[in-house]
């Protein structure tokens, strides 16, 4: 029987099956994007589905990291909030 891939929660760091996980990519412009099919291109990054979740990973400022931000590819102001927004609205 085969193992399903595992990931790690940028927020909380719990691993999980990439299944139960969202994906988030940066797109053009710095936006944080959802990853509902996880075929977007780019570099990506797991989160819980839970606003918890996006709240922590703001705090440690794990999407920078994660997504290797930079001066010349940073991630947008509020990008953070409308993440945990959508994740809240969504729950």
């Amino acid at each position: 029987m085969k193992k399903a891939p595992e990931r790690s929660c940028v927020g909380c760091g719990e691993r999980k099956e990439k299944k139960d996980l969202l994906r988030i990519v940066r797109g053009e412009d710095g936006e944080l994007i959802p990853d509902e099919s996880g075929k977007l291109p780019g570099r990506g990054a797991y989160l819980c589905r839970k606003p918890e979740c996006a709240a922590l990973a703001k705090k440690k400022r794990a999407f920078h990291r994660a997504l290797r931000a930079d001066a010349d590819h940073p991630i947008a102001e509020g990008a953070y909030d409308r993440l945990e927004e959508r994740l809240q609205n969504e729950g």
